[in-house]
């Protein structure tokens, strides 16, 4: 790909190509619609006029670099290039304009290289409160003006019934990498036609890592950026991850080595896994089911090499896990389709819900009685 578009990255300046070329070299660990954006993006690139290129990236060319950075190998490193050009435009005051040129080309860029609405509208649901009983807490506060509250929901076998959905969206219209289960702790049994990750079967791929990080915080001399570009170099491989699909692969463990706290906290893993499914894979359907998550300590004690038994934060969960659904439903209307898209949020074992698509009217509560399947029918 890279050998197929040289007199167009010839073009490009050095502040800008070394981000471009660590997409290239990912490209065979994309998920398919960040292949057909990259393409696009090349194809875009080589289309331009001389007086175009210079013209978009104008700011770019302005950026001043150091010699250090401009002999870096930054063709063989350009993932070590842009880390340190990330120290450089902060110690010298560019941070700013660089920004703004990011901000003018991803613009132009999200025109070029958008995608199609989808086969069917896009479904997302997010299940919340495992495990919680009573509470005194006002669920979907920020989704609500946005869609129906429904308070006399069935709950019984509501996981089930909305495993079976998300099933069936999938046999019907099937997708790579088109329709996820995304659990914040075990995962039920699902159909192999979804595509599933969950915490709690990373859980020896997240001891692995956290041994490392243990090891390297011990080393003298350190620093967060040093461990940051560690763990952003670390593979499958390096922590036991082998076998299945290497696109899947290569997705978990950037979950646990670019996430912040998805090492540590369920509801920060399942939010992350979510955001960047939304971002890279963008599904068509995408159940995201949120679990307890350990209560909070000292950093130092959660990094322990040797981690004492986790006490769990039932409520505390919950109320990461309803903000995590509004975030969630935030980053599915950025994509393709979104006027037609739908999202469900359902408080797991209790009555309420709450739905959010063209046939619910916004800010408003129902009082209608029928289970989760009832409930989808009503929302699709």
């Amino acid at each position: 790909m890279a050998s197929n578009n040289i007199p167009a990255l010839r073009r490009l300046p050095l502040s800008f190509l070394p981000n471009l070329l660590r997409e290239i070299i990912e490209c065979d660990f994309k998920f398919p619609v960040e292949r057909v954006a990259l393409t696009r993006e090349l194809d875009h690139l080589g289309a331009l006029s001389d007086a175009q290129v210079a013209d978009l990236f104008g700011t770019f060319y302005r950026i001043k670099l150091s010699t250090q950075l401009e002999n870096l190998d930054w063709v063989n490193s350009p993932a070590q290039f842009v880390e340190q050009l990330s120290a450089h435009l902060w110690t010298t005051h560019q941070l700013d304009a660089f920004r703004t040129a990011a901000t003018t080309y991803a613009n132009e860029l999200n025109v070029v290289t958008a995608l199609d609405a989808p086969p069917l509208p896009r479904l997302g649901i997010s299940i919340i409160g495992q495990g919680v009983g009573s509470f005194d807490y006002v669920l979907f506060r920020k989704l609500r003006p946005h869609g129906t509250y429904f308070n006399r929901i069935k709950p019984e076998n509501g996981l089930r019934i909305l495993l079976d959905a998300v099933k069936a969206r999938a046999e019907v219209h099937p997708v790579p990498y088109g329709h996820w289960y995304i659990d914040g702790g075990e995962s039920a049994d699902s159909d192999s036609t979804l595509t599933c990750i969950s915490y709690a079967a990373l859980e020896p791929v997240r001891a692995a890592l956290l041994s490392r990080v243990h090891a390297e915080i011990e080393r003298p001399g350190m620093g967060p950026e040093v461990l940051r570009s560690t763990m952003a170099a670390l593979r499958p491989a390096d922590l036991g991850v082998s076998g299945g699909d290497e696109v899947l692969r290569r997705f978990q463990v950037r979950l646990l080595t670019e996430g912040s706290g998805t090492q540590l906290f369920s509801t920060s893993f399942a939010q992350w896994a979510a955001r960047e499914v939304l971002r890279r894979a963008q599904p068509v359907t995408l159940l995201v089911r949120f679990a307890p998550r350990q209560r909070q300590k000292p950093m130092d004690e959660l990094l322990s090499a040797v981690p004492a038994q986790p006490e769990a934060d039932v409520l505390g969960s919950l109320v990461d896990a309803d903000m995590g659904a509004y975030y969630n439903w935030l980053n599915q209307q950025r994509l393709p389709g979104a006027a037609q898209s739908r999202f469900l949020v359902w408080f797991e074992g209790h009555s309420s819900a709450l739905a959010i698509g063209p046939p619910m009217a916004r800010g408003t509560v129902s009082d209608s009685e029928g289970d989760l399947k009832k409930l989808l029918t009503w929302l699709l």
